[in-house]
């Protein structure tokens, strides 16, 4: 029997930090994506601990103010992407005024860290819910793009195809095959 899932990365990381936090008994305060204020001193032995079980879940503790910044960059993008009212924002004047950076500063700096565009990771990050969207089958393809702020399905399908090889309709394909055969067994 097969499965399929949909999941918020978001909520299942802070639900993952909210309970190692709590395991190791680290007075916390969640500010908001990707951010924790530790409220009292910790031992290091304890909280060398806690990042080892995080790094079990692919969860980094950062150090670098640059990357930090760039984490707050990406969490920033898909927060944007998965926020209905934000759909029409420009993402520049959006990652500058919600990071205090000028969007010059931040595209550089982007760049220099993941060796890809701002606007490359925006992309792969539509695609990456768009895929999502299509695997939950609740939206046409029409209404996937207007979600997704494309000017067309044509417009959707070419950034698709450029980054996973093939069309949204033949994803969709795959998807309703595998479940056919899925239900079958």
């Amino acid at each position: 029997m097969k499965i399929f899932i949909k999941f918020d990365f978001n909520a299942v990381c802070r639900k993952v930090l909210e309970e190692k936090l709590i395991k190791h008994e680290i007075k916390h305060r969640i500010l908001g994506f990707g951010e924790v204020e530790i409220l009292d001193k910790t031992n290091s032995e304890t909280f060398q601990e806690f990042t080892d079980e995080l790094k079990e879940y692919g969860i980094d503790i950062i150090e670098n103010q640059k990357t930090v910044l760039v984490q707050k960059m990406k969490d920033t993008i898909i927060e944007m992407i998965h926020s209905p009212e934000l759909v029409n924002v420009k993402s520049s004047v959006y990652l500058a005024e919600k990071l205090s950076h000028s969007y010059g500063y931040l595209s550089n700096l982007f760049s220099d860290v993941t060796y890809t565009s701002i606007e490359n990771y925006i992309i792969m990050q539509k695609i990456e819910y768009a895929k999502q969207l299509i695997v939950s089958g609740q939206l046409s393809l029409t209404e996937i793009a207007f979600k997704l702020n494309y000017s067309s399905v044509a417009h959707l399908s070419t950034q698709f195809k450029n980054v996973t090889g093939i069309t949204p309709s033949a994803f969709q394909r795959i998807i309703n095959k595998r479940r056919e055969i899925a239900n079958k067994k």
